[in-house]
């Protein structure tokens, strides 16, 4: 019986994750339009959009807290516009909905807005790590809900086809209190060839003991990118599984 409740986990898991790959494909197929092409899906990379450029983007992440409990999930839809205003520095709005399902009931609905604006801090390779300071302001719609700020520092280096970044996350309510989270995202990845990069990423909160890992591929062609990505919980207070994707479309 226990082998058996095992199979159907991991077949459910295996549904999830395939769901996912398969909106994918079906979106990158139908666009036949790039900019700021992310190779991760968790992970910012030293990457601002073009001066000018205008692209958008559509986050689609679902969150299951435990696999023996499939029946309990959560499908977060975010539609992000950005735009570069000079060739270092870009703004973003997001807007954000989310679909929270248990056994018993569903719920859909408008969750908020995010804010966000991005730096990089010189060229490519002039400096040892690429730098780019990246700052998100988060406005739940519900209105008793604290505001949220957020600030990251991304670290990385492409040596050859190799892409290695680093971003360290602090994430606060405002007005600011003593609740300040501590959060990190890293990755690695290869250009497999001029379309495909595959590689692996790590989430994670110092604060709170959640860390994940798991593999991320990204797709790119003319105008538009396409990226997805799976992590499974390290630990007990990590969600189990967590699948997102991301595809963007040059405007």
């Amino acid at each position: 019986m226990t082998q058996m409740i095992r199979k159907k986990n991991k077949s459910k898991t295996s549904k999830i994750v395939a769901t996912h790959i398969a909106l994918a494909m079906m979106a990158f197929g139908f666009m036949e339009l790039l900019a700021d092409a992310r190779t991760y899906v968790w992970t910012y990379e030293y990457l601002t959009m073009p001066q000018g450029a205008a692209e958008v983007e559509y986050y689609l992440t679902t969150k299951v807290r435990d696999t023996s409990m499939r029946e309990i999930s959560s499908w977060q839809h975010q539609l992000e516009i950005e735009y570069g205003i000079t060739p270092h520095w870009d703004v973003a709005l997001y807007q954000i909905w989310q679909d929270d399902r248990s056994a018993e009931t569903a719920s859909f609905g408008y969750k908020g807005f995010k804010l966000r604006t991005r730096y990089r801090v010189a060229e490519q390779n002039v400096l040892p790590l690429d730098v780019l300071v990246y700052a998100e302001y988060k406005r739940p719609s519900d209105l008793k809900m604290s505001n949220i700020g957020e600030l990251k520092l991304i670290l990385a280096k492409t040596i050859g086809d190799i892409n290695a970044s680093y971003n360290q996350v602090v994430e606060w309510p405002l007005p600011r209190t003593d609740e300040t989270e501590h959060k990190f995202a890293a990755g690695l990845a290869c250009k497999v060839s001029q379309a495909l990069r595959a590689g692996i990423e790590a989430t994670g909160n110092y604060t709170k003991g959640k860390y994940a890992v798991g593999p991320t591929l990204s797709l790119r062609e003319n105008n538009i990118f396409l990226s997805f990505g799976a992590v499974f919980g390290l630990s007990n207070k990590a969600d189990d599984l967590e699948c997102r994707m991301i595809l963007g479309l040059g405007l």
